[in-house]
């Protein structure tokens, strides 16, 4: 009998670990090379590249999908290609490759609301991909040149987008349609701090578009963790524009020399802004209370993407003339480490693949 009973909890225990086992999952940095033409998955512990994965050609932005098990890279090529590539991350190969014709030029990516958001340059479009139906299922112009980066709010009604060479940040808004008490025309409510007339809405909805000037060659940019504020950073000026996202007003413009600013990141906590430059040697720190400089960290001899770990104890840093990802300490303001992740890195991502497994 007391076999019997030993067996029955060794197969229990065995079955809990399997079912443990099952849910794990490793947190990963996913890195572009835009010469080898990869996507490097990264383990943040060891700076080790675990598995590369081709990307297609020009790879410039990647996005995770929320469950970690796909990642989506945009195949740019200033609107040379009109290509999605997708890969599965838990099996490390190329899943398939999305043709979004006649969009051309796919830049910024988001994965959210289980749909991946992108923009598509040549088009000056942001566009939406479902991959529950192999579609894209939305489309919505923006009328500016070089529609870039993006941002979208949780719920997704609300997306920002940089345009370069028009100079300016687009805020978009869905406003649904509110039931009426009589048969007629919907009549909906402006978002706040605009102006407007009733505006007539179309059934199921319609998105109000507001458009700001920002600095010249606004690319990179990001929204502050409390949802108040859009940081844009200005390669053509040097300048950081500040914009009120309640009032949808520019509040404030910082004269930083940042000139070939590329990529613009708050850390997870807000105090501070991180800003890389394609043709300078450091990455400048911005305090977002007193907009003072406090610290330039040196990286290399120029840099592209950002990407901020979740937990806030670091940040990565695609050095692209030097071919490696700088690790930056968000504590001591040093960087720490270096991931030869391929040449010319860009676009990073970070994604909690799920383990399968070993049956």
């Amino acid at each position: 009998m007391r076999i019997r009973l030993l067996l029955l909890f060794v197969a229990g225990f065995v079955s809990c670990a399997f079912v443990a086992a099952q849910a794990q999952a490793n947190a990963s940095l996913l890195v572009l090379s835009k010469r080898d033409h990869t996507l490097a998955i990264v383990n943040p512990a060891t700076l080790q590249v675990e598995a590369r994965i081709p990307s297609g050609e020009d790879p410039h932005e990647v996005a995770a999908s929320t469950d970690g098990r796909t990642a989506y890279i945009s195949n740019y090529g200033f609107g040379a290609y009109h290509t999605i590539t997708v890969v599965d991350l838990v099996a490390h190969r190329q899943k398939k490759v999305i043709d979004l014709t006649p969009l051309r030029g796919p830049h910024g990516l988001q994965f959210a609301e289980g749909k991946l958001w992108f923009t598509a340059e040549v088009n000056k479009v942001i566009g939406r991909y479902d991959p529950a139906t192999g579609k894209v299922d939305w489309i919505m112009g923006t009328g500016q040149n070089r529609t870039h980066m993006l941002y979208v709010f949780p719920g997704a009604h609300r997306i920002l987008t940089s345009n370069v060479n028009s100079a300016t940040l687009s805020i978009l808004d869905f406003i649904e349609t509110p039931k009426m008490p009589l048969p007629g025309v919907p009549i909906g409510t402006p978002p706040p701090g605009v102006f407007h007339p009733p505006l007539i809405l179309a059934p199921g909805g319609d998105w109000i578009s507001t458009v700001l000037p920002t600095g010249a060659g606004g690319e990179g940019f990001d929204v502050s963790p409390d949802g108040k504020e859009a940081w844009v950073a200005n390669a053509g000026d040097g300048t950081v524009s500040i914009v009120d996202l309640t009032q949808k007003r520019l509040t404030a413009t910082l004269n930083v020399n940042i000139q070939s600013a590329n990529r613009l990141k708050f850390t997870p906590d807000g105090k501070l802004v991180l800003i890389s430059m394609l043709a300078q040697p450091d990455v400048l720190v911005l305090d977002t209370a007193t907009h003072e400089v406090v610290k330039r960290i040196p990286i290399g001899h120029g840099a592209a993407g950002i990407l901020m770990q979740p937990d806030g104890a670091r940040a990565y840093v695609s050095c692209s003339p030097d071919n490696y990802v700088a690790v930056i300490d968000l504590k001591t303001l040093q960087v720490v480490g270096r991931i030869d992740a391929g040449g010319n890195p860009d676009g990073l991502a970070w994604a909690v693949i799920p383990l399968e497994p070993v049956i």
